[in-house]
């Protein structure tokens, strides 16, 4: 009876239902991981601009010739997808402790080399051409792995520089390693934020520094990494300047003269006691000191019967709108 009320309703029979086209089922990737919860990321991408410049100045004393350093777009993508796309070979994997504030490590930055570029640049430190061998090993050597301890002591310093705008973040290299696998905390599914900085010198094909965060490290920093960068600084409010500028002026300062410095020797410094004169002669003009500058120089006198200095120069200009500085 049912199958007659819809037959009634729908003008088709059962068998005629059964026959006519359905659409494909639909299949949705329940629990699927977001790998990229920042959203856009212009402000890492300024970031790595700002450590391009810190970069080349790493690499160019180590190769010795003047050297473009570059940020290329950056990409989120999961560890086992970069490694899938690097060339086979020898590549160092170098991890970098991060941590803020001075507490314990929240995370690590992977740092990632091609082995001929290690060993060019290790050549180059002993006093070669930058030669490498044709045929890779499959190991570094322990001067090869201090050279690369090294070059991660060195990105360190403008790697924290580059961060500090956006978070306190220090950086300490570790053990390199030629599989990632063995690199303590690092999963081949995490999700990376691929930063890479091209390095050429004239018209020779570039060599490429990778640096790795995980996204799970980033996540603390959040609100910064998605705040807008601003290309200009907002004009300061007036009344705010205004209201600076008075407290400024009121600040207080010790103002003092040194109106004569005797020199005498140590033996007559031994036998002095109580009731001994120390001669002292004073110039024309005495040292007018404001803390432990110059100001100026002046005339000892009086003035309303109270000892007294008149200003006969100044060491320097006090219409600078506070731009000078003391002599």
């Amino acid at each position: 009876m049912v199958n007659e009320d819809l037959k009634r309703s729908s003008g088709q029979s059962a068998d005629e239902r059964r026959e006519r086209p359905r659409r494909a089922a639909e299949h949705a990737a329940l629990g699927a991981t977001n790998l990229n919860p920042f959203g856009d990321l212009h402000t890492v991408q300024h970031l790595s601009a700002r450590l391009a410049r810190g970069v080349r100045a790493v690499f160019e004393p180590l190769l010795r010739k003047e050297v473009r350093c570059w940020a290329e777009p950056l990409v989120v993508q999961r560890l086992a997808d970069y490694r899938a796309e690097r060339p086979a070979g020898l590549t160092a994997w170098l991890p970098l402790a991060m941590s803020g504030g001075g507490t314990l490590a929240t995370g690590q930055t992977l740092a990632v080399l091609d082995g001929r570029f290690v060993l060019e640049l290790l050549d180059l430190f002993f006093g070669g051409t930058g030669h490498a061998p044709h045929d890779l090993p499959s190991e570094f050597t322990p001067a090869a792995e201090a050279m690369i301890a090294q070059l991660g002591t060195m990105l360190a310093e403008p790697m924290r520089q580059a961060w500090e705008p956006l978070a306190k973040i220090s950086f300490t290299p570790g053990h390199v390693e030629v599989n990632p696998s063995l690199i303590p905390d690092f999963d081949t599914e995490d999700a990376v934020v691929v930063t890479r900085f091209g390095i050429a010198a004239g018209s020779a094909k570039p060599v490429f520094l990778d640096l790795l965060y995980p996204v799970a490290a980033l996540k603390p920093h959040g609100p910064s990494l998605t705040g807008k960068v601003h290309g200009k600084t907002a004009e300061p409010d007036p009344a705010w300047r205004n209201g600076l500028t008075r407290a400024v002026m009121d600040v207080r300062f010790g103002v003092r003269s040194v109106l004569a410095e005797p020199v005498v020797p140590l033996s007559l410094l031994l036998e002095l006691k109580a009731g001994d004169v120390i001669p002292i002669s004073v110039g024309g003009d005495v040292p007018v000191m404001v803390g432990g500058d110059r100001l100026g120089a002046g005339t000892v006198g009086t003035s309303n019967g109270r000892a007294a200095i008149k200003l006969t120069s100044i060491s320097y200009e006090l219409n600078s709108d506070l731009g000078g500085t003391f002599q």
